[in-house]
């Protein structure tokens, strides 16, 4: 695959981000231009190094057929990359972009150099793909006269979408939000993921193929306005549970419920239903213009609010986090092909070092109170903490005070909300999850399946479009007795 010497040849290039000091001033996305050049370079790079780690377990959870594309893209054949990058992924125009790329961590390349630029040659594929006008509708040419129902419109439902859709049945997307996507939608600010050109686009392709879609309906059992899930299986053939995980995990300490502390998904959700309505001008958000702002937790939610923040026009700004850093290189307990956890620098970080001076992030520091004046939130007390044997221990004298008038809690989430599907007496696991088996994805009720993080817990958008495409192979099964889905 590639250049049999690329990998010596050409050194790891990666895509720019657009300058920090001009991107913090918009919510465009922060990509720049796919610059053919260097991608070609880098499909060079790729190894034919025999067994593949990249689209393998410990890499791409769809298992995209990544050397094969990387060559086609080498030779100059982006067409055909395109089928083969589609072949395995309904949406790698939202992988491309919002993925961590755990691909890149299981390269063969990485084991002594950096790895192949692989997120940034799938979202260059897909982008030339709708440009050139090859992602065209293709309704299927049969349908079945089978029914699904399916509840949520994140990744991993609209991958069940799609892929049911192809296999004939019809198939019905409920949201209980005003705009389809979930969390693409409104969970991930548009400067990652920009809404109308980006997930818009995929969704009037999936719609000219068929797919129904419902907004502003609340599954539940059928009281206070909402869709009584009860009905909604009866008048379908399956219905699929694809909701995620959408509790967020409370800090239970003193002053929890002042007026400025918020949780993350609240804020982020809020803004960016206020951008696409008003650009910001109706007022329906939190802003942290001239605020002290402190995210609590790290992780991709944390930097989307540091990032969102920032771009309000906030005064100061400091991320807090539980856990020591992560080191530079891998630690002898996380080999390769193993994702590396070692310490990074995003672009929300970048952006905040840019406009105070140094990294926001405050390690091994615990929140022990958030103090109010007149109900409204006006710091937060801290303590260190250090982790010996499993256990995080605080360190005497460090208490602290920090000014804060906004924070934002992004400390993951702890299941899915169960009013949805309550009616129905589905069992749930020891996390809250629904109990259903990886790779059958049914769950107790009959004709009921769920996938995605409400049935695996808080992960990846790419594990959330690898169990809504296995969901949908199975729902096929049990309608048409066989499948042919992948």
């Amino acid at each position: 695959m590639g250049k049999t010497t690329g990998f010596i040849e050409f050194a790891r290039n990666s895509a720019p981000y657009r300058n920090v000091a001009v991107r913090v001033l918009d919510f465009h996305e922060i990509y720049t231009e796919h610059d053919v050049s260097r991608l070609t370079n880098q499909g060079a790079r790729c190894m034919d190094c025999g067994v593949p780690f990249c689209q393998a377990d410990d890499g791409c959870p769809i298992h995209n057929l990544i050397p094969e594309w990387n060559d086609l893209v080498y030779r100059g054949h982006w067409k055909e990359a395109l089928a083969r990058l589609h072949k395995t992924n309904n949406f790698p125009e939202f992988t491309g972009r919002v993925c961590p790329a755990p691909c890149e961590g299981a390269c063969v390349l990485g084991i002594t150099d950096p790895a192949v630029t692989i997120k940034n040659i799938e979202m260059a594929i897909v982008d030339r793909g709708f440009d050139e006008g090859w992602v065209r509708p293709e309704p299927p040419a049969n349908r079945t006269g089978r029914q699904v129902a399916i509840v949520g419109s994140g990744p991993a439902g609209l991958a069940a979408a799609a892929q049911l859709n192809q296999a004939g049945h019809r198939v019905t997307v409920y949201e209980r939000e005003d705009r389809i996507g979930g969390l693409l939608m409104y969970g991930i600010p548009n400067m990652k993921l920009d809404k109308t050109g980006v997930v818009e686009r995929r969704l009037d392709i999936m719609r000219s193929e068929g797919v129904m879609f419902v907004t502003n309906a609340n599954v539940g059992n059928g009281e206070n306005g909402t869709y009584d899930v009860r009905s909604l299986l009866a008048d379908s053939d399956a219905l699929l549970f694809a909701t995620g995980a959408t509790v967020p995990r409370d800090l239970p300490v003193p002053g929890n419920k002042l007026s400025g502390v918020h949780f993350a998904m609240d804020f982020l959700t809020d803004n960016t239903r206020s951008l696409l309505n008003s650009d910001l001008k109706d007022g329906k958000f939190t802003s942290a213009r001239d605020k002290d702002v402190i995210v609590i937790g790290g992780g991709d939610t944390g930097t989307d609010c540091i990032g969102t923040a920032l771009r309000h026009g906030c005064r100061s700004l400091v991320n807090f986090e539980l856990f020591p850093p992560h080191p530079i290189d891998r630690a002898g307990d996380n080999p390769w092909p193993t994702w590396p956890k070692i310490y990074r620098t995003e672009y929300g970080h970048e952006e905040s070092a840019s406009k105070f001076g140094g990294d926001p992030r405050v390690f091994s520091v615990s929140s022990t109170e958030f103090i109010g004046d007149d109900g409204n939130l006006k710091a937060v007390r801290t303590v260190d903490v250090a982790l010996k044997d499993g256990r995080f221990e605080t360190i005497a004298g460090s208490e602290r005070e920090w000014p804060a008038n906004l924070v934002f809690l992004a400390m993951g989430f702890l299941g899915p909300e169960h009013a949805v599907s309550d009616a129905l007496d589905l069992e749930y696991d020891e996390r809250s999850n629904y109990r259903a088996a990886y790779g059958s994805y049914r769950t107790s009720a009959e004709k009921v399946f769920a996938a995605g993080d409400c049935r695996r817990g808080q992960s990846l958008v790419v594990w959330a479009i690898n169990e809504g495409r296995e969901a949908a192979r199975e729902i096929d099964r049990q309608l048409m007795g066989s499948t042919q889905l992948p």
